[in-house]
Parts: structure tokens; sequence; C-alpha cells
């Protein structure tokens, strides 16, 4: 655990143990130092929580996609991007391995920087967007997003080279890579904040009572939303749809609105 500039063994106050209390990393507690040791006395309040990734004070995701090798996944991105708009946090795109294929990596910014995401194109290989990267990440909390094999402990290496994470290259034959961080591991930048490696986030699941919800985690429809003809329009077989329309016109990316409509579909309560 952090204390000031050191790192400090502690464990829990013994009433904390017995109220059941999970901590979890992320959090910013009160401790007392013993010697070299410290005791949590208590847990401050949380200003975000997620449960997979378990992981607690969280400003921004930080999404990691590659532009080649494994191919993007444009459904499953937008699977994290959601969850990370329901989680009430701020998402952050960088589209890794540019140096494989920069025109993709273009196409992706462009598409996403329109709805608008903040993009960064890079290349953890070559050193590109490296600047731009930490400068998003400093005096924030990240937390770090993706599949498996975009290059995400290659970015953290890139960005913090002492830190010598494992990295293992993508499949030829399914064109996946395998998981390498097995653990939430928060990690301090040299010019203030911290960046968590963790592992999964990249699962939504949707329970049955979401469906009037989903369509506030996909930014692209507020300006539309209030100009569809019945109040809470669900933007799917409606009449008058304002979000419809858009979509006919190009102002929302067709992709993003089927995978709303698939979204939508997981969300629908079951009777």
């Amino acid at each position: 655990m952090q204390v000031g500039d050191g790192v400090c063994l502690c464990t829990l106050r013994g009433r904390l143990r017995l109220e059941d209390i999970r901590v979890m990393v992320g959090d910013r507690v009160k401790v007392t130092v013993e010697g070299e040791q410290g005791v949590v006395e208590e847990i401050l309040p949380r200003q975000s929580e997620l449960i997979r990734p378990a992981i607690a004070n969280i400003d921004q995701v930080v999404v990691v996609f590659a532009a080649a090798k494994p191919k993007p996944s444009l459904i499953l991105l937008d699977r994290i991007l959601v969850q990370a708009e329901l989680a009430r946090l701020d998402a952050l795109l960088v589209i890794n391995k540019s140096d494989l294929a920069l025109e993709e990596a273009k196409r992706l910014q462009e598409m996403y920087g329109s709805i608008p995401y903040r993009t960064v194109i890079v290349s953890a290989k070559e050193g590109w967007g490296l600047d731009e990267v930490r400068q998003e990440l400093t005096g924030k909390m990240s937390t770090l997003a993706g599949p498996s094999g975009v290059g995400k402990s290659s970015l953290l290496n890139a960005l913090l080279p002492e830190l010598e994470l494992e990295v293992q290259s993508v499949s030829r034959k399914v064109q996946r890579g395998r998981h390498t961080t097995r653990t939430v591991t928060l990690l301090p930048l040299p010019d203030g904040g911290f960046v968590a490696d963790t592992p999964g986030f990249s699962v939504l699941n949707l329970g049955g009572d979401m469906e009037a919800e989903l369509q506030y985690a996909f930014p692209e429809m507020d300006r539309y939303r209030d100009s569809c003809q019945f109040r809470g329009c669900l933007h799917r077989r409606e009449p008058n749809c304002a979000v419809k329309e858009a979509v006919e016109k190009k102002e929302i990316l067709a992709h993003r609105y089927e995978h709303y409509l698939l979204l939508l579909q997981e969300a629908a309560p079951s009777y």
C-alpha cells in the first residue's frame, strides 16, 4: 500500500475484518503506521467501483485495441465502451499496432472520434503516440481494458520500461492473444496518477432491467433523443424516431446503431 512517497505493508484493523468489508485495489484508506508496518483503520468513500475487475476510484477506462493482429472487433469495442458509460467513467480509446495498419488505425480514430471519444493512435513497438498517452494518464486513476493480444502489456512496458511485463505473441491460427495479466496491479506513474493493469473487463453482462438505460450509454444519441415523437422511445420500432432518422442520414454510425439493437435485446426484461 502506498503511504506518502513510500510503500508500506498493511493489515486490516480487526473490526474491519469482522465487518467483512472488502478492501479493493484503488481504495483510499486511513492508515496508522506502527514501526515498518501499517494498519488500515478506515476505508474512505469510493467515487467509483467496478466488480470485474475489482477496482475502486477509477477516473477513466483506457480501451486498448489493435489496428491489426488481432483484427479489431467493433462489437467487443462497443461492449467495453458501453460498460464504461454505464459505470459513469470517461473512456480513452488507444489504437495500438498502428505500424501494422496505419490506415485502419486512422479509420477507427475517425469513426470513434466523431462520437466523440478521445482517441490516440499508438505503436508501442515504434514509440508513436506515447507522449500523448502519458499526457492523458497523468494525474488520473486509469484502468486498461481490451481483448488479449492487442498489446496492453507492451504499451505499459513502453510507457514504464522498468516494469518488464510479460508479453505473448498473437496466435497465427486464430489471430488472438493469450492473457498475460492475471491479477489487478496498480502502477504509479512518474508524473502523478496510477494505471491499473487488469485481467478481464472484456465481457458486458446486461441485466434484464437495463433496457431503458442502455440508450444513455451511446452518447451520439444524446442530441436526437428529445426529438423523438414518443416519450420513452427506445429507437427500435417506434415511428418518427429521431435516432433512426439520424442513422439513415449517416449522422450516427450504422454499426453502432446495430450494436445498440443487439445489446437492447440482451437488456430486455424476461418474463
